[in-house]
This record gives structure tokens, C-alpha cells and sequence, in this order.
């Protein structure tokens, strides 16, 4: 099953429940896949890890959005963010915890010799890579970091 399949089911399940927070996350999560699907021009469906960067994207957005919400004080704003950010993660793979990415990170440091700040490009492109999808670019970006200083 696909993951417009699984997000129409999930939207048809919404809506039979009144889900509005959810169903709202879900169209916009639909409306972001047909347009990329469209922006290349084919009819084709996109690649599992174009639609993975793309959940990544809306979850990336949401969390955002609340965090400028919490900021200004409004935590009415930033709760349905936060729902929805939740709604969107169902569909991605399983995160990996901070530990586990801290491992990858040590082994590709052990691999690629790296030994400061100066090589922390390097290793995040290689990390970045590997985990693509498993964990966000801040929870590298934070491990490659605490390594490498």
C-alpha cells in the first residue's frame, strides 16, 4: 500500500470519527505530495524517500510553528500544531533515540578519521546518508557536534 493509499484511508477513518485536527494534518499532507508529484512533471509516484523528506518537512514545519506559538505565549495555537506534528509522524519510519544516532556517529568519526569542528561537514553528509529518514537534522547535526568539540 502506498503512502497516498494510507493517507486516504487514514482521512476516510477522520472523517467517519470527526477528527478534524487529523484530517486537517492529512490534507495538507496530501496536498504537499500531489504537489510535488506534479512539480516533476510525471505522472509517476514519487520514491519513498522523497515522501519520507517530505513528512519529515510537514512534522519539521508543525514543530516549528509551535515553538513560535510557546514563544509569544500561545499555547492555544501551539497544541493543535503539536497534534498534528503527531498525526504526520504515524506515517514515517521508526525515530532513532539520541543514543543510537550518537553510535552511528561514533562509528562513521571512527571511520572517517575526523577529529574537530573542521570536519563536521564530512560527517554529517556521511551521517546524514546513513540515518536518512531514522532521525532529524538537528539530532545529527546535535551528535556530530558534542563528538567533534
Amino acid at each position: 500500500m502506498s503512502l497516498q493509499e494510507k493517507i486516504m484511508d487514514a482521512m476516510k477513518t477522520a472523517m467517519k470519527s470527526k477528527d478534524t485536527q487529523s484530517l486537517e494534518a492529512l490534507r495538507s499532507v496530501k496536498s504537499a505530495l500531489l504537489l510535488a508529484q506534479t512539480e516533476t512533471g510525471s505522472k509517476a509516484d514519487l520514491t519513498e524517500e522523497e515522501e519520507i523528506k517530505l513528512l519529515q518537512k510537514q512534522v519539521k514545519q508543525r514543530k516549528d510553528s509551535a515553538a513560535i506559538y510557546k514563544e509569544q505565549g500561545r499555547e492555544d495555537l501551539a497544541e493543535p500544531e503539536l497534534a498534528q506534528a503527531k498525526v504526520i509522524e504515524q506515517f514515517l519510519p521508526q525515530q532513532l533515540s539520541e543514543d543510537e544516532v550518537g553510535k552511528i556517529v561514533d562509528e562513521i568519526i571512527a571511520e572517517t578519521g575526523a577529529s574537530s569542528m573542521a570536519d563536521m561537514g564530512k560527517v554529517m553528509g556521511l551521517a546524514t546518508a546513513k540515518i536518512a529518514g531514522k532521525a532529524d537534522g538537528k539530532t545529527i547535526s546535535t551528535a556530530v557536534k558534542k563528538r567533534l568539540s
